[in-house]
């Protein structure tokens, strides 16, 4: 699944990201250590992993969307 990234502490390696219909979803250290990044800059196009649905889904991975 594709996203746009929205915000990004780096200091906890937190941060959400917007679904393409405009909803926001977090993510936590985890899934941003599974994916490999380093940074993460708002507006990036990034692919995202998740499990759940609804209000119980979750980021599972994120990284970069290269084409």
């Amino acid at each position: 699944m594709q996203a746009t990234a929205y915000t990004y502490e780096p200091e906890t390696r937190t941060g959400s990201v917007l679904l393409d219909d405009g909803t926001p979803v977090s993510f936590d250290a985890p899934a941003f250590d599974a994916g490999g990044l380093r940074l993460l800059r708002a507006g990036q196009r990034v692919r995202i992993e998740t499990e759940g649905s609804g209000t119980a889904l979750r980021i599972t991975l994120i990284t970069l969307q290269t084409l």
